[in-house]
């Protein structure tokens, strides 16, 4: 039925839209495309787990202290990757192989911790609850999925567009060298939006973790490729678009698996994200943004 694959199609691009935020973030201030998003994403479902299963925490209260374990592992890869790179003015593929290499160990390490094979929730953690309205089935968890990632996705938004961080962040997106000339905090700001983005894809890998109730060390690359394209195709650094065409993505894999064939969801997906771009190259918002100074 159209209508039930549309509930989970919201769901699953919700998430999508989610993870490529803090994506985007990291490239419309730090200009950098942090290839390491994947692994901080993955990262975040296993400290939900962890805090879960030995600290019997609820639920919510895991999901935050994952975002904040998150966001202080995307802290780390800043001071400790990032910003010695920013100190040397180093080229833009510099930080993309350096990321590479923090995804790769990190990647390493979890398997190593908790073995390659899928951990679940403990039972009785997620809702089990569900709602019917005739042939329609919506569970609990795809309730919370869509409420929490647009509630994320909202709350950045208008700080982007309507306080005075948001406005410091889009001046430095624009010249990072005039913002510091108007006595801009740069460097600290840089911080604020690393650790910002990797708690919002720790939270995106709390509900990945959710709704499908299986984490492994090796999630976080299927959605890195997700990740990568959910942003071209919204137009670089742009969070708007992000939030569409993560929605879009979700979409066009869903519908395919229900009406053509599950062997051809990520090929029906990135084929209309080629179509687009043909038509568009610089994503459906606007130009690419390019630092002036």
């Amino acid at each position: 039925m159209l209508e039930q694959q549309l509930i989970n199609a919201l769901s699953l691009g919700s998430v999508y839209a989610l993870f490529a935020l803090g994506f985007t973030l990291v490239f419309g201030v730090l200009g950098v495309i942090n290839l390491s998003h994947g692994a901080i994403f993955m990262l975040g479902s296993y400290a939900a787990l962890l805090l879960v299963e030995h600290l019997a925490l609820p639920l919510w209260l895991a999901m935050l202290a994952a975002m904040l374990v998150s966001g202080l592992i995307g802290l780390a890869v800043d001071y400790l990757v990032l910003k010695p790179l920013r100190a040397r003015n180093a080229p833009h593929l510099a930080p993309m192989i350096a990321t590479i290499g923090v995804a790769t160990i990190l990647t390493s390490l979890a398997q190593g911790l908790f073995g390659a094979e899928n951990k679940r929730f403990p039972v009785g953690t997620i809702p089990e609850e569900s709602y019917n309205w005739g042939n329609l089935h919506v569970t609990a968890v795809q309730i919370g999925i869509v409420v929490i990632s647009f509630v994320l996705m909202l709350v950045l938004l208008a700080v982007m567009r309507r306080t005075q961080l948001g406005r410091a962040l889009r001046a430095i997106a624009e010249s990072p060298k005039a913002a510091y000339l108007l006595g801009i905090n740069v460097e600290g700001l840089f911080y604020l939006t690393s650790f910002a983005a990797a708690a919002l894809g720790g939270a995106a890998g709390v509900l990945v973790g959710l709704s499908f109730n299986a984490i492994t060390p090796f999630m976080g690359q299927p959605m890195l490729h997700k990740g990568i394209a959910v942003i071209i195709l919204g137009g670089m650094g742009d969070i708007r678009g992000a939030m569409i065409a993560g929605l879009f993505l979700g979409f066009a894999e869903v519908l395919t698996v229900a009406y053509i064939s599950s062997d051809f969801r990520d090929a029906v997906g990135f084929g209309l994200l080629f179509l687009i771009l043909l038509v568009k190259p610089s994503g459906m918002f606007g130009k690419v943004l390019e630092r002036k100074a």
